[in-house]
């Protein structure tokens, strides 16, 4: 078949690569436009257009999905379906007329739980035993549409992060194995509607640890919110994010107090305790949280 892929991020590269070596043609890449990115704010573009460049496959950065010229330019590219993997931005019905056989996106959970833009995020957070993906049929409900593939495996401890690189190389598999069903005819199947949970972008706000919950709480909240938006907390009036935590042994500790000891750094909780393993004070870089405790002298201080 003649596919357009639209994605952004690197956790699409992996499926872009998988359907470029398929028996398809990927005829061009739908990718959001270039964003300023790190301390000097230079416009970059995204992972997706560097590696559809690499692979000389021409590049379309609409400023809007909406745009005269993006539906043409695709009516032009006569594509029998497109492949979508966290593009960004609302396709509306217009684009998805085009193909005769629909856009196929790859989602990072088992649907119909965490519909949204932070799945593995929010999967995480809440303490799931699962996680997985699924292909399917976009309509324009959000991520509502017939289901063509699901996998799911066990979720163990590790950051979103972790868990998504993961994910887009298992899922990228799929994806390919569900293009070469539609172009044999398969029909997906309707998706399930109870069990439905939602998954929005989490803010900065959102991710504010609170040490007053259970330590397996606290660990799934720092897990879930790393590396973006990075959970953070307060010590002395000034911002430390924590990007890796693992649930301690029982420590006699008031929520948030730190303890240093020649192994570990504590933070108490409700219940119990978690071991800080990764941090970034303000001004430096991420480091090992028992370094930046033992140059910080905050053996008894407070997180909050």
């Amino acid at each position: 078949m003649r596919l357009v892929f639209a994605g952004t991020p690197e956790v699409a590269v992996p499926s872009l690569r998988s359907l470029v070596a398929s028996q398809h043609e990927v005829v061009a890449v739908l990718t959001r436009p270039d964003a300023p990115s790190g301390r000097g704010r230079r416009l970059q573009q995204s992972a997706v257009a560097t590696a559809a460049e690499e692979l000389g496959i021409p590049v379309l950065k609409p400023s809007s999905t909406r745009s005269p010229e993006l539906l043409a330019q695709l009516v032009d590219l006569r594509p029998d379906a497109c492949a979508v993997v966290a593009y960004g931005a609302i396709l509306p019905q217009s684009l998805l007329d085009v193909p005769a056989h629909g856009w196929v996106n790859l989602h990072f959970s088992v649907l119909p739980r965490w519909r949204g833009a932070a799945p593995v995020q929010r999967a995480i957070i809440a303490g799931d035993e699962e996680i997985g993906t699924t292909c399917f049929r976009i309509v324009p409900e959000l991520d509502a549409g017939d289901v063509y593939r699901t996998s799911s495996r066990p979720l163990v401890p590790a950051t979103a992060g972790e868990v998504l690189q993961e994910l887009a190389v298992s899922g990228a598999a799929q994806l390919r194995e569900t293009m070469d069903a539609v172009e044999a005819g398969e029909q997906p199947r309707p998706q399930a509607s109870e069990g439905i949970t939602i998954a929005p972008k989490l803010t900065a706000e959102e991710a504010r640890i609170s040490f007053e919950r259970s330590p397996f709480e606290v660990r799934n909240h720092i897990l879930g919110c790393s590396p973006d938006p990075g959970a953070w907390c307060e010590l002395d009036g000034q911002r430390l994010k924590v990007y890796r935590a693992a649930v301690a042994e029982a420590a006699d500790l008031a929520p948030g107090q730190l303890s240093v000891g020649r192994r570990a750094v504590l933070a108490g909780t409700t219940g119990g305790a978690v071991e800080l393993l990764e941090v970034q004070a303000p001004g430096k870089r991420r480091m090992p949280a028992l370094d930046w405790a033992r140059g910080s002298h905050v053996d008894g201080m407070v997180l909050s």
